[in-house]
């Protein structure tokens, strides 16, 4: 299962937002620099409203939603690449997931402390970016003296890694992180083989006050803070910021679904921030969603993005891959617009797919195959 792991400064909300995605109260949440150390992990459902209404045409017993892992990563400071704050452990857990988000204190409060206490959003992300590139940076150059007596034998590879390494040094030093830097595709694949702790697709929560979650969400822009983070990280990391209140979240535990639904139509907000972030981690991740549907159950099947029928129906069991026939296959919305399997064949809609098929989201599949 892939992970993504929730990293930021000290007390900018990181726990209490892990255990309002995890729905779980695993996590310390406290007052103080590294109340996390050892970094907790839960596992994860994607929101996906295409379950239920799948369900009532079939009339599924059970829904079973995809999933991915959150990771709680301790507060990083200034000087982790050195070791500071135990930097060198909180690295090397961010080297071992596979995405990050970014948890940004997009808040006013003097009950809470900061680190550098000012509330400055983009300085804390610089912060955070310089630490990792930092580390990558070492990386690199170590990479780089290592090749270099293989690259003098006339060795290609290692030639190939040091001319990679020399287009990143300079690039690092411009405070940029490895997932901006431009490369061909023989450079993009070499450069996933360095395991860059910036080469990882990374996504921005923004961490808003509790009486500010509706206004930042229906305009984000207009924030104060959120509106400086989301134009920082479009153009300085290629990536996207979504608005959450951890706070609210964290209230949102113990509720039931449709309690949960009132209290946030009460503060005037229609979807979960949480929610939100779950799913952009999921597409950041690369994975997409396929779906099964039948009187025993409903169920979201997790496959990576441009994978081909044969290889999507192995998720399910390997004697579907080395057994496969084709599948029968209808879009979500196809079946959903028309009302049933018959109408979807009778459209034309519903298709019989080869080996070469390359699944899309939203899939509704029936296998054949034989073993």
């Amino acid at each position: 299962m892939l992970r993504a792991g929730i990293v930021g400064l000290p007390n900018v909300g990181k726990s209490t937002l892990f255990n309002a995605v995890t729905r779980t109260r695993k996590a310390e949440a406290a007052n103080y620099p590294f109340c996390t150390i050892e970094p907790n992990t839960g596992v994860v459902t994607v929101p996906d409203e295409r379950l239920a209404a799948l369900s009532k045409l079939s009339g599924s017993f059970k829904l079973v939603p995809a999933a991915i892992e959150f990771v709680d990563i301790a507060g990083l400071v200034k000087g982790a690449a050195q070791g500071e704050g135990l930097g060198n452990k909180f690295l090397s857990h961010i080297r071992e997931v596979d995405a990050i988000v970014h948890v940004v204190r997009c808040f006013e409060n003097g009950d809470i402390t900061h680190v550098s206490g000012t509330i400055d959003p983009v300085t804390d992300i610089e912060v955070i970016n310089t630490e990792l590139i930092l580390a990558d940076m070492e990386a690199v150059q170590r990479r780089k003296e290592k090749g270099e007596k293989k690259a003098k034998s006339g060795d290609k590879e290692a030639k190939a890694e040091i001319a990679l390494c020399e287009k990143l040094i300079p690039h690092f030093d411009a405070g940029k992180p490895a997932v901006t830097l431009e490369c061909t595709d023989d450079e993009r694949k070499l450069l996933k083989s360095f395991f860059l702790i910036t080469s990882k697709p990374c996504i921005f929560a923004c961490n808003v006050a509790e009486d500010e979650l509706a206004s930042a969400s229906n305009d984000p822009d207009n924030h104060p803070f959120v509106g400086k983070v989301r134009e920082y990280v479009r153009h300085a990391h290629e990536a996207t910021a979504v608005v959450v209140s951890a706070a609210i979240e964290s209230e949102l535990i113990d509720l039931s679904e449709e309690e949960a639904k009132a209290y946030l139509a009460d503060i005037g907000v229609t979807d979960s921030g949480v929610s939100r972030l779950i799913k952009g981690a999921y597409d950041l991740l690369g994975l997409q969603t396929y779906l099964t549907t039948g009187e025993k159950e409903t169920r979201a099947w997790t496959i990576t993005k441009g994978m081909k029928a044969p290889q999507a129906a192995g998720v399910i069991h390997g004697d579907f891959e080395r057994g496969f026939i084709a599948g029968e296959i209808v879009h979500f919305n196809d079946l959903i617009e028309l009302g049933s399997t018959a109408k979807a064949k009778e459209k034309g809609k519903w298709r019989i797919e080869g080996k070469e098929y390359v699944m899309r989201d939203g899939d509704v599949v029936e296998w054949r195959f034989n073993v």
